[in-house]
């Protein structure tokens, strides 16, 4: 089976079921988070993809402090 658009944008991304658990918050905060912009993120359909490392350097930046 060939990668589709949508299987190489995941490598790439996380999923916003994969952020809510990530920091154990709901669905609608995520959207939230989203809205604020406090990572990069793109719509695919009614899908939302955060981008990784975006994300990950959003995630150490709250860690640090």
């Amino acid at each position: 089976m060939g990668m589709t658009a949508e299987n190489i944008a995941e490598k790439r991304c996380y999923t916003v079921k994969e952020v809510q658990e990530m920091l154990g918050i709901s669905r609608p905060t995520v959207y939230e988070l989203l809205k604020k912009n406090e990572f990069r993120w793109i719509q695919i359909g009614n899908k939302y993809r955060i981008s990784k490392k975006s994300f990950d350097e959003w995630l150490d930046q709250k860690h640090d402090m």
